[in-house]
């Protein structure tokens, strides 16, 4: 089978990655792919965001099966065009993908389907959403509507933090992005992750994982992508899996069939496990980035077929086996992000550490020669199994601690909830 891979970043390397072991693959592209992706998969350069050049690509080359990886191709309606050129592709409808590309339609899907989440009000303009924040105070979360990279969200913790981020939403901060904002009750509780594939009928949960979002230790700094994550989540029970299942998951596959918009490939589901069980913070409509590099590790199925039998409407009765270890990533960021950084630093010392216990998946490198440099905020991706996720972080550290970037930085305590329970 030959497989276009679509994508640059950490998760799409990861999935490369996976889909390079399976038995069904004759020929793996990567478009654009990024400076580690070489070592999988053949890295096309090529405009992902014009979708002719995509599908004039698969027929010249005569692919048998597209995986559509960022967010962005999703809600473009990448999928649809490859599909409708006659190829086979892993990527919900740009219809579906609206559950991530706009917050306000899942919210609204939430009030028809009965599903638990937040409360909320949805604005088109900056004075009436400033009203409502006066009126309901802070703690209250303020959202972009639209896709932000990650960075469209605010906790705000006083109704001054809130006011600002409703005026960058309206000023342009975030584009078109930010021509709607959500604001939604302040949740207490853990965030956690769930990850299901769907074909429009059938599901076939995954696993859970844990992200963490802020930029520096302790959850402090401002939002980005990602800076690590585990899996599983153990705090994900198997009474709030099962509750999750029923009142979220089973409900959103079952109103967007209704409406005519079938779900067709992964849905990652952001929970909170509040006192009242567990609630949705928002759907993504793709594989997670970094929780995709965590997955991977821990994944015993052959990933390609799995991804094609949710292509093809084929997951009834299937199952999928995990390996029982936990895995581990730790993102290497360029100093500056989530805010302005530079590009075009050297890295050294990153070749070389991948072995059965650790990969390294870049996300925003390319190469100059012999010379690896950062191209991006988020750009690599050190990743580790263990038997427990303490023996997880310190393989992942160990490796991060053979990286030689002095333009770099991490978070040096991913994975502190769980090992905080465990009491070490």
């Amino acid at each position: 089978m030959r497989v276009l891979v679509i994508g640059s970043g950490g998760r799409e390397h990861a999935l490369a990655w996976k889909i390079a072991q399976s038995p069904l693959l004759t020929k793996l592209f990567i478009a654009p792919g990024n400076g580690g992706t070489g070592s999988v998969a053949e890295n096309i350069v090529m405009d992902i965001t014009d979708h002719k050049a995509v599908t004039d690509f698969c027929k010249l080359m005569a692919i048998d099966f597209v995986v559509v990886g960022p967010d962005a191709q999703v809600v473009a309606g990448l999928g649809d065009d490859v599909r409708a050129a006659g190829f086979t592709c892993f990527c919900p409808s740009k219809a579906a993908g609206q559950l991530e590309g706009s917050k306000g339609f899942t919210k609204a899907l939430c009030d028809e389907m009965g599903i638990p989440t937040a409360a909320y009000g949805r604005f088109d303009n900056e004075a009436a959403a400033l009203a409502y924040l006066y009126a309901h105070g802070a703690p209250i979360v303020i959202k972009a509507d639209g896709l932000a990279a990650g960075k469209g969200v605010t906790v705000a913790m006083s109704v001054e933090e809130a006011e600002e981020a409703i005026i960058d939403c309206f000023s342009g901060t975030f584009g078109a992005a930010g021509a709607e904002v959500v604001i939604e009750e302040f949740m207490e509780g853990e965030e956690v992750s769930l990850f299901v594939l769907c074909d429009g009928e059938n599901i076939l949960p995954l696993t859970t994982a844990q992200d963490h979002k802020r930029a520096f230790d302790g959850d402090t700094g401002p939002n980005t992508g990602g800076m690590g994550a585990y899996s599983p989540a153990p705090v994900m029970t198997r009474e709030i899996y099962e509750q999750t299942l029923t009142r979220v998951i089973e409900p959103t596959v079952r109103g967007l069939a209704a409406r005519g918009t079938p779900y067709q490939g992964v849905l990652y589901a952001g929970l909170m496990l509040t006192a009242d069980g567990p609630k949705l913070v928002e759907y993504n409509a793709r594989f997670g980035d970094p929780e995709t590099q965590v997955m991977v590790m821990r994944l015993q199925s052959d990933l390609l077929q799995l991804l094609l039998w949710t292509a093809t409407g084929d997951l009834k009765g299937r199952t999928v086996a995990w390996k029982d270890q936990f895995a581990l990533t730790v993102i290497l960021a360029t100093r500056g992000y989530p805010g302005p950084y530079a590009n075009g630093s050297e890295i050294k010392g990153a070749e070389g550490l991948d072995n059965s216990e650790v990969q390294v998946f870049h996300a925003g490198t390319r190469r100059e020669g012999a010379r690896l440099l950062g191209y991006g905020g988020r750009v690599l991706n050190v990743t580790a199994l263990g038997a427990d996720v303490q023996e997880a972080q310190n393989r992942a550290y160990d490796a991060v601690d053979k990286i030689d970037w002095p333009q770099g930085f991490c978070r040096r305590d991913i994975g502190w909830r769980e090992i905080a329970r465990n009491g070490v």
